[in-house]
């Protein structure tokens, strides 16, 4: 990290050693299992499915309260409005341990997990600009790298532990979730000790004239203000709200078929929807970084979003042909994926955003996102059922239908950066963050 930076980054990555912990017990690929299988036969099998759905998809439709969060947070203490929203998901997380095996259970667990997610989607929205400001354009990829790697593998251990403990006692979450939000709550008294480079130069920006109009920024209109004023970004948006709402319709029901196709329990389950592709993320990550660190987002859109497409591939020959193998060939397909996406879904609204509008660029982006979120994992499973209904075993095919979205989402990638490019060769950065030199050799 550059000298400047360092001392960010060593908080950073010490509250991301911790606060992983706590997130990995609602990570929607492993407490959508938890949900499957405990409340199985305690309510009706098509509610079970939707309430999978909901909670599968609730890490992003919880997003959809980004421009809230951005205009709540407008003009004032970033660490300190990070740090009250990290402290209401530990009291979340906590009140988890307590849901009954019962409808009213599974009504709470999943009130719970959307709530934390909501109040986690102003996290990474007010983090955005705190990274912004702190670390330079060059530097931010690798930055968000290494803490991703860090996260990754401290939520594939979570996940994996969760695993095996509900595996030997279904009753293993009421210690579990208590013992995260301690953890939780330890990362954020760390995160606390933060600070911002230019805060108050960037808090007296937020609050002058020409952004008063930010602290309107719940209104649904501010999407289209943001998205009209650039028309990059909102092509950008486009083509992810296409390939993201294929990739966002696969772990509904990947979750429902390997319990119900594959007679898979908390492990078989866990690994496969969650623990594996998190776990291989940390190994593309570096790569993917570099890639990112040196190429405008478009053109890591359009290399990166080919292996989705293969994840997609293998994903649905695995479930139409009934060949599990296949199963755990897509899930590390999809950690590859994952390593490269969560770095550009966290960054690459930078390479069109003006210093002073990040917030707000992100608030778009993620907002997307929480709507896709929202639409995609009841809308495969209502397919998903439907195809059941009309010929056993042809839910499958709900696969087919992700797999084309995240073709024609990558298609549109490519045609935009093929437009941006243009003559030279070389799509132009809309970031203006003036680069940091490294300290000298020795």
């Amino acid at each position: 990290m550059p000298v400047l930076t360092r001392g960010h980054y060593r908080r950073e990555l010490a509250a991301s050693a911790f606060l992983p912990v706590m997130m990995g017990v609602v990570e929607g690929g492993m407490v959508s299992v938890i949900a499957k299988n405990a409340f199985e036969h305690q309510v009706p099998d098509a509610s079970l499915n939707f309430a999978v759905a909901v909670l599968a998809g609730a890490p992003a439709f919880a997003n959809i309260t980004s421009f809230l969060w951005a205009g709540l947070s407008n003009g004032r203490d970033k660490i300190r409005f990070l740090f009250g929203l990290q402290l209401a998901s530990v009291l979340l997380v906590l009140m988890i341990a307590f849901a009954p095996m019962n409808w009213g259970g599974l009504l709470m667990l999943t009130a719970c997990v959307v709530a934390v997610r909501v109040c986690w989607a102003g996290v990474v929205t007010i983090r955005s600009t705190v990274w912004r400001a702190n670390y330079p354009r060059n530097a931010r990829a690798n930055m968000a790298g290494k803490l991703a790697t860090i996260q990754a593998l401290m939520i594939a251990g979570v996940g994996w532990g969760l695993a095996e403990a509900m595996t030997y006692d279904e009753r293993a979450f009421r210690l579990v979730y208590p013992v995260a939000a301690l953890f939780g709550l330890v990362g954020a008294l760390i995160y606390r000790s933060l600070r911002v480079r230019g805060h108050r130069a960037l808090v007296n920006a937020e609050r002058s004239s020409e952004q008063a109009d930010v602290k309107l920024l719940f209104n649904p209109v501010q999407i289209w203000q943001v998205l009209r004023g650039d028309r990059n970004f909102r092509d950008y948006m486009l083509c992810m709200f296409i390939f993201g709402t294929g990739n966002m319709m696969i772990t509904a029901p990947l979750v429902i078929m390997l319990r119900e196709v594959f007679n898979m329990g908390y492990r078989g389950g866990m690994l496969i929807s969650g623990v594996v592709p998190i776990l291989i993320m940390p190994l593309s990550i570096p790569i993917w970084s570099r890639l990112l660190d040196n190429v405008h987002v478009i053109r890591f859109r359009a290399i990166h979003s080919w292996v989705f497409v293969a994840a997609a591939a293998a994903m649905l020959f695995a479930t139409v042909t009934h060949q599990p193998q296949y199963l755990w060939f897509s899930a590390v397909l999809q950690g590859v994926a994952f390593g490269g996406g969560m770095l550009a879904w966290n960054l690459g609204h930078h390479d069109f955003a003006p210093a002073h509008k990040a917030s707000q660029y992100m608030g778009v982006h993620v907002t997307l996102t929480g709507i896709r979120g929202f639409l995609a994992p009841v809308l495969a499973v209502g397919v998903y059922q439907m195809l059941n209904e009309w010929s056993e075993g042809a839910g499958a095919w709900i696969f087919a239908l992700c797999l084309a979205l995240n073709i024609t989402g990558a298609i549109g990638f490519g045609l935009m950066h093929k437009r941006m490019a243009g003559p030279g060769g070389k799509a132009d950065f809309g970031d203006d963050s003036p680069p940091v030199q490294p300290p000298a050799a020795g």
